[in-house]
């Protein structure tokens, strides 16, 4: 373990004098390391680890070609297109829509869609994404649905229609 080395030169020096031997010590460090590895993989094995969280989507069940789709007031219709460079367009309504451009952020889309969840009872957000968009924006209006409270939303394909309003509102 420990190992104390003596120096041979006998402790003497000129003149006589009789000094004390220096001695120094040489430590193995090998139990330490054995130990600390051994520590190492105790903990690594008794730990548990994060799970992955996961946000719940209820897939509807396949619609049966002969039933009609249920039809909605589009007054409780919010529409949100999901635009490029973190843009969001969104409008009231199917028939005449006045598009309003805003962002990602807490006096942006949640704002708008907190306030349209307070006036608009039994309110439906359709989700449109269009071809520029990222997948980070698909998460990111998911996340602002929740913390708005909204639990009524489609995931909808983007109409030509839609295109148009988002290219005129772009000018």
């Amino acid at each position: 373990m420990a190992e104390i080395s003596q120096d041979s030169g006998g402790g003497k020096k000129k003149g006589g004098k009789v000094r004390a031997k220096k001695s120094s010590t040489k430590i193995d460090m090998t139990p330490m390391v054995d130990l600390a590895f051994l520590l190492l993989t105790f903990f690594m094995l008794t730990t548990t680890f994060n799970k992955p969280q996961t946000m719940e989507i209820i897939m509807p069940d396949k619609p049966n070609p002969n039933d009609k789709p249920p039809e909605v007031n589009e007054r409780r219709v919010v529409t949100v297109i999901l635009g490029a460079n973190d843009k969001v367009y969104w409008y009231k309504g199917i028939t005449e829509p006045v598009v309003g451009v805003t962002n990602y952020s807490a006096t942006g889309i949640r704002k708008i869609l907190s306030d349209e969840n307070a006036q608009i009872k039994d309110m439906i957000v359709l989700i449109k994404a269009s071809d520029e968009s990222r997948y980070k924006n698909m998460v990111d209006i998911l996340d602002e649905l929740t913390i708005s409270n909204i639990s009524r939303f489609a995931l909808v394909d983007i109409t030509e229609v839609d295109k148009k309003l988002v290219k005129d509102s772009n000018l």
